[in-house]
């Protein structure tokens, strides 16, 4: 590995699926305008390539979102998935939301919008069609309680590591260094813009930064001495502080069986599915688990064996400042799932086929699970601060969301990307929030 660079036109700090995206993307972007070429652009990682929340993300791409904003941008990103499958190990099998009558209204929409967009899906509506249509794909589909069926067509899954080695190969390919064992230490400014990435291993000069850290954001957040507390203006005009960033613990898992168990009545690799139903969920010994609104999704994984998904996730207890991100992912002693999360789990699972009936005892306990550091209404920023720094947050809706690289390059030439308008920052001063569902998820 050749020595950083100690300057660079654009500095990318993340090597997930973010910074790798917008790194190939902003190549590709400058050698077509004759602005540049890839050799313009580092992307630094204190870590290694997918070594955040990218490398342990369950892998699912969809575009069920009630938030029309959120539909057209999953749309967008969809595009950039199905443009080379094999490269990002994109599996195009569909998703389904599958959900219970206090769903329908916010569900009907979805579907009417995505209809509005051209995206291609299937809407059932009625407890026994939605029941006849689910025993259409699988023979013993036995949930309850639900009385409508989202079936999007596009979307699926992909490899989480698998699609980010390919991204990697991409970036690389078009003259990117992409540089590990790099942490960012400080962000040195000047005259309100940042002038140098001050690293463990050197300074880096820059014209421009993308921050892309993923649950990391609240110390670069912090670096440029941004607010911690965020006013939002309400629908009713009352403005309401709220904490800039809060963190949840996601919880997912792996069922240890064959990923084949999962196939459709036809044997092949079914849907991504997702279903929300307010009916009581009860565990193999009848007891009860919860009698509220529950949601679980769930695909095969072919990468480490296994049926994998997860469920509903819960706040962290805590001051964002108090929170412990490193060690992440399965390395934490705090944010990794535990009994709670595989009696609910495997409990859904059995709940919605009978085929996983008494098979809570494979669940596989190697530490999984992690956090994402979500914003004050818990949809995306996209905009930059101090001139010239340019912040990808997530809001953990990430990984999914490739496609938000290619119009953060174009952003960064200074071409306005009407997708990404509706994440600004300002949204919370002046009242423009995104619609809220039904859904038990933050993110949905």
């Amino acid at each position: 590995m050749s020595e950083l660079s100690s300057s660079s036109k654009y500095v990318i700090v993340g090597a997930g699926i973010h910074g790798l995206s917008t790194a190939w993307h902003l190549a590709k972007e400058l050698k077509a305008s004759g602005q540049g070429s890839g050799s313009d652009i580092v992307v630094i990682d204190k870590t290694a390539v997918g070594a955040g929340a990218s490398g342990i993300a369950c892998g699912v791409i969809r575009n069920n979102y009630y938030q029309p904003a959120m539909r057209e941008l999953m749309a967008h990103s969809v595009s950039i998935w199905d443009s080379d499958p094999e490269a990002f190990s994109f599996h195009p099998v569909g998703y389904m939301q599958i959900s219970h009558e206090g769903m329908r209204e916010d569900v009907t929409t979805i579907y009417e919008q995505q209809k509005a967009i051209g995206y291609s899906s299937t809407f059932i509506e009625g407890a026994a069609e939605s029941d006849a249509y689910m025993k259409g794909i699988f023979h013993d589909w036995q949930a309850k309680g639900i009385t409508s069926v989202l079936h999007e067509h596009k979307g699926g899954y992909a490899n989480n590591m698998a699609s980010l080695k390919g991204l990697l190969a991409k970036a690389e390919a078009e003259g990117v260094q992409v540089r590990s064992g790099v942490e960012v230490q400080e962000l040195e400014t000047n005259g309100g813009a940042v002038t140098a990435v001050v690293t463990n291993v050197g300074t880096i000069a820059c014209e421009h930064v993308v921050v892309a850290v993923g649950p990391w954001v609240q110390k670069f957040w912090a670096m440029l001495d941004l607010p911690t507390v965020t006013p939002v203006k309400g629908s009713d005009g009352v403005i309401h502080e709220r904490p800039t960033w809060t963190y949840w613990a996601l919880q997912e898992g792996t069922l240890g069986v064959d990923p084949g168990y999962l196939v459709d009545n036809d044997g092949n690799m079914p849907p991504v599915i997702h279903i929300d139903t307010d009916a009581p969920l009860l565990d193999d010994g009848g007891e009860l688990v919860t009698e509220g609104p529950w949601g679980i999704y769930y695909k095969p994984d072919f990468s480490f064996g296994g049926i994998q998904g997860g469920y509903v996730p819960f706040i962290v207890d805590k001051e964002a400042s108090e929170v412990a991100v490193d060690p992440y992912g399965p390395a934490s002693p705090d944010f990794v799932v535990g009994d709670d999360f595989y009696r609910a789990w495997t409990s859904a699972l059995a709940h919605c086929q009978k085929r996983f009936e008494g098979k809570s005892g494979l669940i596989k306990e190697e530490p999984s699970g992690g956090i994402g550091s979500f914003t004050p209404d818990s949809f995306p920023v996209f905009d930059q601060f101090s001139e010239n720094a340019y912040f990808i947050a997530d809001s953990n809706h990430g990984y999914k969301m490739m496609g938000v690289g290619a119009l953060v390059a174009k952003e960064l030439l200074g071409d306005t990307q009407a997708l990404l308008e509706p994440f600004r920052y300002s949204r919370y001063a002046e009242g423009k929030l995104h619609p809220v569902s039904n859904s038990p998820y933050p993110w949905s």
